[in-house]
C-alpha cells in the first residue's frame, strides 16, 4: 500500500486514537482490508502511521468495542466487521441536551439492554460479559485510562448480547459524551469498588436469566453516576430526578420522582 493512504487527517481538534479510529474506518470502509483478513501487526501499523504504539492500541481497542475488528490471542488483529457506521456519530445531539438529559436516556437504554441480555444472550456472551466485569476489578486504580476501557468494555459487551442493533446504535451516540468525565471520575478506590461490584451484580442477574433483576441492578448502578454527573456539573436541583431503590422483588419497578 502506498504511504499517503496510511497518513492521518490534520484535524487538532480530535485526539491521536481518534484519529487513528478514523483513519482504520476508512481502510476498512474503501475495501483494503475485509471481513476475516488479519490486519498488519502493531509495529507495523504504529510505523506506517508514524504513530506511539500506546495510541495505535487505544484506537483498536475503540474498534473492538464496537465489534469491528477481534484480537486472537497469538495471531493479530482481524477485522470482524465492515459495518463502520461510526457509531460516536449515529446521532448527532443537540448542544444544548444537558449531562442529565443524556443520563436519564443513558439509563433507560441499558436497563433494557440488560433485561434482553438476560433473555437473548449466550452462554458464551454472559462469560464475556463476565470476563469484562472481572477485567475492570482487576484494572490497577492509577491507570485511568484501562479503567475507562475495561469499564467501556463492559457496557458494550452488554449491549452486544441484547442483540437489538438500534439501542446499539442509540448507546454509541451518548457515551462518548461523557468518557472525560468518566476518566476524571476514577480518583478513589471506593468509586472503582463500587462499579466493581455492581458490574459483578449485573452480571449475576443476567447469568441467572432474570431479566427484571438485570433491569433494577443496571439502574442502580447507572444511578450513582446520574448522581455524580449533577452534582459536579451543577445541573440545577429542580432538574435532577431520582429513583426508587430498594431489595428487589419481582412485583416492583424502580420509578423516577422528584428529589
Amino acid at each position: 500500500m502506498d504511504e499517503e493512504s496510511w497518513s492521518l487527517s490534520p484535524d487538532t481538534r480530535k485526539p491521536l486514537p481518534e484519529l487513528i479510529e478514523d483513519k482504520l474506518r476508512q481502510l476498512i470502509e474503501s475495501g483494503r482490508f475485509k471481513a476475516g483478513d488479519r490486519l498488519p501487526t502493531e509495529p507495523e501499523l504504529a510505523q506506517r502511521m508514524a504513530v506511539a504504539r500506546s495510541s495505535l492500541r487505544t484506537a483498536l481497542q475503540r474498534l473492538q468495542l464496537q465489534g469491528i475488528v477481534e484480537v486472537m490471542r497469538g495471531r493479530g488483529w482481524y477485522v470482524r466487521s465492515t459495518d463502520v457506521v461510526n457509531r460516536d456519530d449515529a446521532l448527532v445531539l443537540d448542544n444544548r441536551v444537558s449531562d442529565s438529559d443524556l443520563m436519564e436516556v443513558r439509563i433507560a437504554l441499558e436497563a433494557t439492554a440488560a433485561s434482553l441480555a438476560a433473555l437473548r444472550a449466550t452462554d458464551g456472551e454472559i462469560d464475556e460479559i463476565a470476563k469484562r466485569a472481572k477485567d475492570h476489578q482487576t484494572t490497577a486504580l492509577e491507570d485511568k485510562d484501562e479503567l475507562l476501557r475495561t469499564d467501556e468494555e463492559f457496557h458494550a459487551a452488554l449491549i452486544r448480547a441484547g442483540h437489538n442493533e438500534l439501542l446499539e446504535q442509540l448507546y454509541w451516540s451518548l457515551v462518548p459524551k461523557l468518557r472525560d468525565y468518566r476518566r476524571n471520575s476514577y480518583g478513589s478506590s471506593e468509586v472503582h469498588n463500587r462499579s466493581a461490584t455492581e458490574h459483578d451484580q449485573v452480571t449475576w442477574f443476567i447469568r441467572r436469566r432474570d431479566e427484571g433483576g438485570a433491569r433494577v441492578s443496571m439502574t442502580t448502578h447507572l444511578l450513582g453516576l446520574y448522581n455524580d454527573v449533577a452534582a459536579h456539573r451543577g445541573t440545577a436541583p429542580h432538574e435532577r430526578a431520582t429513583l426508587t431503590t430498594y431489595t428487589y422483588d419481582a412485583e416492583d419497578e424502580p420509578r423516577w420522582h422528584k428529589r
